[in-house]
């Protein structure tokens, strides 16, 4: 009866005509985003990021989930008609779908990836109304040495699960983590890292370290890297998949909302990771395997409905624990310290509306992108043509009076840039910015709650190893490493060896 209740409640706030317009301007701008090659959900929602402060927290929260799973969707639109993936979980569409659309079957490869979409969202939001409680209470029981190792946990999964060097996601994390302890010193009241200059003293604000890493840099990248999009059909006929397209798509859509429902849920899951791993897995089982590059439907299916399931269910760490699985989970929990709520599980205890309104709301946004996107789709064909370099420019504008607005702070617009060059720094470094958000974030609260520890333990550091909980998930976070490293340290000396 619970859970009845709560959903009462998110259907109360969600369905209030206030949230009811932020939700349809978050998914129509999520899908905009989407079809935009080079914009993608992370530097939107970070430019955003400002104006979600004059508004309440349940409509800012709902808006920005609005845009992340509305981006995957509209994704999938660049992917099928100019080989372009909007977002970077569309990637595998693009096998088959442009393969469709170049044999004149554009409309039936974007209606199938609206309707896994509309079907996988479904069921994840039902996974996060029923999963999220018994989390949240199993957190609620945690004390300060539960939380400095779940947070540890959390940072040692976003370097094994980072792309590329371990070495430089771990860089990337302690340089995050140093950003976070900018500012003064709560216990003391000293000023750390400030070098004198008054407007850090309060700290560098989340937003223009998030602007100007993911929002600056995704800007400079990709003028430099700017393709021509040729458009495969700027007419789409047909949108209606036949029913033996149907027929094809019912498992794949199933079997990729479970696995991206599962993954959504680790540490640097997500829609990403949940959109290859379903792909690959369609590939094994299905029995039209060698259809797979050449048109197959199911290329399309398995992978909209994967990214769709993994984008929601990742919600669901960010919501009970306060741990982000992804960049843009981060921003959320930026989005919360805005708005001066602390994330955790305390959060649905003392905010369910916001809690339960956001999950809510996500069964109202996968409507409203089913509904709308399908008779958008010769809106969203026009938008294409819209060449980049004319967009930038008001992006820029627009991301410099936002940052400027928070604190009315000349330096903080500086901080941008210099945090935009920075981050295309580390593009060309192949350096994933992503863990340097998380450290970011982490740190502070990391800091906070091992002060707490050890002053209730008067200074014994063995409570993080007394304690079941935190033990385990220290244990957890080691075996990690050492699984992430020892395949290196195998091709090291088997390389020695040879020689």
């Amino acid at each position: 009866m619970d859970i009845l209740a709560n959903l009462a409640t998110g259907l109360a706030t969600a369905f209030s005509p206030e949230n009811l317009l932020y939700c349809f301007l978050g998914v129509l701008l999520g899908t905009l985003v989407g079809v935009l090659p080079g914009l993608g959900p992370v530097a939107t929602i970070a430019m955003l990021l400002p104006a979600t402060f004059a508004l309440p927290a349940e409509s800012a929260l709902i808006m920005l989930a609005g845009i992340y799973y509305g981006a995957q969707y509209g994704g999938s639109t660049t992917a099928v008609l100019i080989n372009l993936p909007g977002e970077s979980s569309s990637i595998v569409t693009a096998l088959d779908g442009y393969r469709m659309a170049q044999q004149g079957r554009a409309g039936a490869a974007l209606a199938i990836a609206a309707i896994a979409s509309f079907v996988a969202g479904t069921a994840a939001t039902f996974v996060v109304a029923f999963l999220a409680p018994p989390l949240a209470g199993i957190a609620l029981e945690f004390q300060a040495a539960e939380y400095f190792s779940l947070m540890v946990l959390g940072l040692v999964a976003s370097i094994v699960l980072a792309q590329g060097s371990l070495l430089k996601a771990l860089g990337m994390v302690v340089l995050g983590l140093l950003l976070g302890l900018v500012g003064t010193d709560v216990t003391s009241g000293t000023a750390r890292f400030a070098f004198d200059i008054r407007e850090l003293n309060d700290g560098i604000n989340f937003v223009v370290v998030a602007m100007g890493v993911f929002g600056v840099a995704e800007i400079v990248r990709n003028l430099e890297s700017e393709r021509a999009r040729e458009l495969v059909a700027t007419r789409i006929s047909r949108l209606m998949p036949t029913r033996e397209d149907m027929r094809r798509s019912v498992a794949p859509i199933l079997r990729g909302t479970g696995l991206g429902s599962l993954l959504g849920i680790l540490p640097g899951g997500g829609a990403l990771l949940a959109s290859f791993a379903a792909y690959a897995l369609e590939k094994k089982v299905s029995p039209r395997a060698a259809e797979f590059g050449r048109g197959a439907i199911e290329g399309v299916a398995a992978p909209e409905a994967a990214n769709n399931a993994g984008a929601q269910t990742s919600f669901i760490p960010m919501l009970t624990l306060g741990i982000p699985s992804n960049p843009v989970m981060a921003l959320m929990i930026g989005a919360l310290i805005l708005q001066g709520i602390r994330p955790g599980p305390n959060v649905m205890v003392e905010q369910p509306r916001l809690f339960w309104g956001v999950i809510v709301s996500m069964w109202i946004g996968n409507l409203f992108l089913l509904v709308m996107n399908l008779p958008l789709i010769g809106l969203w064909v026009r938008v294409l043509a819209v060449p980049y370099h004319l967009l930038y420019p008001a992006i820029l504008v627009f991301a410099s009076v936002g940052v400027l607005s928070l604190s009315n702070a000349t330096l903080d617009v500086h901080l941008m840039a210099l945090f935009g060059v920075f981050g295309y720094v580390l593009v060309k470094l192949d350096c994933e910015p992503a863990p340097l958000l998380l450290g970011y974030i982490l740190g502070p609260l990391m800091e906070e709650y091992l002060r707490r520890a050890m002053t209730l333990s008067r200074g014994d550091p063995t409570i993080f190893l007394q304690r079941p909980i935190s033990a385990a998930m220290l244990a957890v976070a080691l075996l990690a490493v050492v699984a992430a490293v020892l395949p290196a340290v195998s091709r090291t000396r088997a390389k020695a060896f040879a020689e």
